[in-house]
């Protein structure tokens, strides 16, 4: 957990080298540039100063934690074997600080005041994850508790990932963070936990806001359409980026590969509408913010293909990776469902796993393809393979959930 007051910047300063062990400085790259994108993208859709300020903050740590991760390697070689051993772990840090680099130039869009459009900072709020703001009233059931207590992912399905409270920020909440009346809480999920949560927090009936104005571009929609596209594409390729790794599967890893290449035209034809629309455009300022977005989100598929790239270039693998991948903070959950499952047969919009669980299902094996992203009607069958991210406690929702029935149980 890390408390800041304001925007208050860190001062220019010298890196010395500090000894620490190889796995915990990987969960804290890995879980810090995974964070930074989750507050990168929360700062655009809001228009957060404070937090843009924090993500470039959260950068330059991920700097030093580069540093030290690098120094640590190199101080653990002495023979050709041990500095193998040590390629595919320096490959991972290296992706996980480009995807902090690639969140820090969306933070950047705030700082240096471009272009967003309001269609798009309302349609990121709908993504595939959702990003929500909500304010604790003080006679909300959450005041007083901590979040381990409150069991959110598993009652809701949505994830806190921020709190402001007054003028201080509390990121990267843990179990014991406890929650205030007045707290402003940033949270990501599926959508249908966003009437949940923000029902407990405020008290009151969730009502959708419908937002009137007046468009200021042209087929703005398509664009729009293309950057949401982009930024579920590259969550969805660190993931499972991190799914390869863990699991050593090349399947996995060559679905990043084409999701890294299905980037690159998603960008190129961005490119097209605004070139294209900039004809019609007084100032072009107002479409700046789209390809710098763009440019950002693409960079973030970039680096989960550099780490899934260890897995397709057979690079042998430190025993570190996986331990740092599965201890981290947000974990990945690989499940068989057996043929004695109570899920077997039910759509995923009945199982409603994002909230029943807080595990996010991003891709599922079939017998020999994948699925990935499965949409609500799909349905599930013995011997599917599902690979999910969420907490430790949404895990053993999920895990629960999925179980066969003792016997003797009516």
């Amino acid at each position: 957990m890390r408390i800041t007051c304001g925007t208050q910047k860190m001062s220019p300063k010298v890196i010395r080298y500090i000894p620490r062990n190889l796995k915990d400085l990987l969960i804290e790259m890995k879980d810090t540039s995974e964070l930074m994108v989750d507050l990168a993208y929360s700062a655009m859709v809001y228009d957060d100063e404070d937090i843009s300020g924090e993500v470039l903050d959260l950068e330059e740590k991920m700097d030093t934690l580069h540093y030290h991760m690098k120094m640590a390697a190199m101080l653990s070689t002495r023979r050709i074997e041990e500095a193998e051993d040590m390629v595919g772990v320096l490959q991972v840090a290296a992706s996980a600080e480009n995807i902090a680099n690639a969140a820090g130039d969306i933070a950047k869009i705030i700082e240096m005041d471009m272009g967003i459009p309001l269609e798009l900072k309302l349609a990121l709020r709908e993504a595939e994850e959702t990003i929500i703001r909500v304010t604790i009233n003080e006679n909300s059931d959450m005041v007083g508790s901590t979040l381990g207590d409150l069991e959110l992912e598993v009652e809701t399905g949505m994830w806190i990932i921020a709190i402001r409270r007054h003028t201080d920020w509390v990121y990267d909440p843990h179990h014991d963070t406890r929650i205030r009346a007045d707290d402003v809480i940033f949270a990501r999920g599926h959508d249908e936990g966003v009437p949940l949560l923000v029902e407990l927090a405020t008290t009151q009936k969730y009502i959708p806001r419908r937002v009137e104005h007046e468009k200021g571009l042209n087929d703005l929609d398509k664009a729009v359409d293309i950057i949401v596209d982009m930024k579920n594409t590259a969550e969805l390729a660190v993931g499972l980026a991190y799914s390869a790794l863990l699991f050593d599967n090349t399947d996995i890893a060559e679905e990043v590969k084409a999701l890294e290449r299905e980037m690159d035209e998603m960008k190129y034809d961005l490119q097209h509408w605004v070139l294209e629309t900039a004809k019609h455009v007084a100032d072009v300022n107002e479409l700046r913010g789209l390809l710098h977005l763009a440019n950002a989100s693409e960079s973030i598929s970039d680096a989960a293909y550099g780490i899934a790239d260890t897995v397709l270039r057979d690079i042998d693998l430190h025993p570190v990776i996986t331990i740092a991948v599965r201890e981290s903070d947000e974990v990945i959950t690989k499940l068989r469902v057996e043929g004695c499952s109570p899920i077997i047969g039910k759509s995923y919009r009945e199982l409603k796993l994002g909230t029943e669980t807080g595990v996010h299902i991003m891709a599922v094996k079939r017998a020999e393809r994948w699925v990935y992203s499965p949409s609500a009607k799909t349905t599930v069958q013995e011997g599917d393979i599902l690979i999910g991210r969420g907490s430790h406690i949404s895990e053993e929702a999920l895990l629960e959930m999925c179980a066969c029935p003792i016997r003797g149980d009516s």
